[in-house]
């Protein structure tokens, strides 16, 4: 018996060992800034690889190791930590680290907990994500738990510390909690509450006095919730999101506010094509504005990145309401794109106001095209361009356009 014992258990390992794979993520990108106040135009070429295993399932237990390595193959730029300051940023530094390192207990169908330094994504990631268009993604040291009983999904998460976009060189250490249910009575409607508790100090390599200040000013505790949904009439495939949440100093943040995140967002498809009309607003007190420091801007306010600060702390002090309306067209390859894979093409544009002082604060125009070249190549072409609203306004973001040509390689 114990033979046959020992035997089966040396099969589960042998198991585990032969569903094993290998991670390859390789992303060659050219990046391109024109940015007025700057006499130079910056440039970079950069090459990020994650490379790692994610193991088969032994006794539910199954591991997940990569690495991230960037390298930077040309050009000028700031990085923020090279100090380059005569050019506009890219912010992506050379660097290479773990990306993550985890392991996940599976015991049934839809419950897990996983612990180390892992991806999250919530939702849309407008609060909760890996700032995943940067070469460096941003990931987490947390211990995370995730549960589904018909209806109801669950995700709660411990977060001792923020591995950020730049490397060890900026990172967060963090006491933060997260909580995310949702229930979904049907297709037309599922609701999402959240509480987003985050504290942060500066565990930077080489800490300056902004590190702590942005770190402490970064800790907020966010509470809302959101209701989504969506029903075909007819060959229109329609789509709505609403969703409010409320903000308040946490951890050692010096200052006081009340602020408020508020959007609306109606879509419709048919065939190839989807439009979709948002309307986003961030409030502000003119002192500080709603802080979003663990999301994602470039998916949400442009993806010239005009709103997010290189510290962390992304906001802006009057507030932003952001009206942006989309026009994408992906699935087919003929007639339009017959040497392309699954090609998406879209375009938005983003019209902001400041919402504290209500005044215009610039327009933006984005275009995006991605493509598959074989099944495991894709080529991206991006490019984004924000215009200021009053030229002579120091207090507005400078205008600038950004173009991107990436080659993305993945297994």
């Amino acid at each position: 018996m114990m033979a046959a014992a020992s035997t089966a258990h040396a099969q589960d390992i042998s198991d585990a060992l032969s569903a094993s794979k290998p991670l390859l993520d390789s992303n060659l990108r050219s990046e391109g800034v024109r940015q007025h106040g700057f006499a130079s135009d910056a440039a970079a070429l950069t090459w990020r690889n994650r490379i790692g295993v994610q193991t088969g399932s032994f006794d539910n237990v199954s591991a997940l190791v990569e690495f991230n390595v960037t390298s930077v193959l040309g050009g000028t730029y700031n990085s923020s930590l090279n100090g380059k300051t005569a050019y506009p940023t890219v912010l992506d530094p050379k660097d290479t680290e773990v990306n993550r390192a985890q392991l996940t207990w599976a015991p049934t169908t839809g419950t897990a907990l996983t612990v180390g330094r892992q991806r999250i994504q919530l939702d849309d990631q407008r609060f909760i994500g890996n700032a995943g268009w940067r070469q460096d993604e941003q990931t987490f040291d947390a211990v995370r738990f995730d549960t589904s009983l018909w209806r109801v999904k669950l995700t709660g998460a411990y977060i001792g510390r923020v591995d950020r976009v730049v490397a060890d060189a900026k990172d967060w250490h963090s006491n933060s909690y997260l909580l995310n249910a949702s229930y979904a009575f049907n297709d037309m409607l599922k609701v999402t509450a959240f509480d987003y508790d985050l504290k942060f100090r500066t565990a930077a390599t080489a800490p300056v006095a902004a590190d702590a200040a942005n770190a402490k000013a970064s800790s907020v505790d966010i509470i809302g919730g959101r209701v989504s949904g969506g029903a075909w009439v007819s060959a229109v495939r329609l789509g709505y999101v609403a969703q409010y949440a409320g903000e308040r100093p946490a951890g050692l943040n010096p200052a006081h506010f009340n602020l408020h995140e508020t959007m609306l967002e109606g879509s419709a498809s048919y065939d190839i094509y989807t439009l979709k009309l948002n309307d986003e607003t961030l409030g502000g007190n003119g002192t500080v504005g709603f802080i979003t420091p663990l999301g994602t801007t470039h998916a949400f306010q442009g993806y010239g990145d005009v709103f997010s600060a290189t510290g962390g702390n992304k906001t802006f002090a009057n507030g932003l309401e952001d009206l942006n309306l989309t026009l994408a067209a992906a699935g087919h390859t003929k007639p339009w794109a017959p040497w392309f894979m699954n090609p998406t093409l879209s375009f938005v544009w983003h019209d902001f106001k400041a919402e504290h002082i209500h005044e215009k604060v610039g327009t933006e125009w984005d275009g995006v095209l991605q493509a598959g070249l074989t099944k495991n190549l894709s080529l991206t072409l991006k490019y984004a361009d924000f215009a200021k609203a009053r030229v002579a306004d120091p207090a507005l973001p400078a205008s600038r356009g950004k173009t991107w040509i990436c080659l993305n390689y993945k297994l």
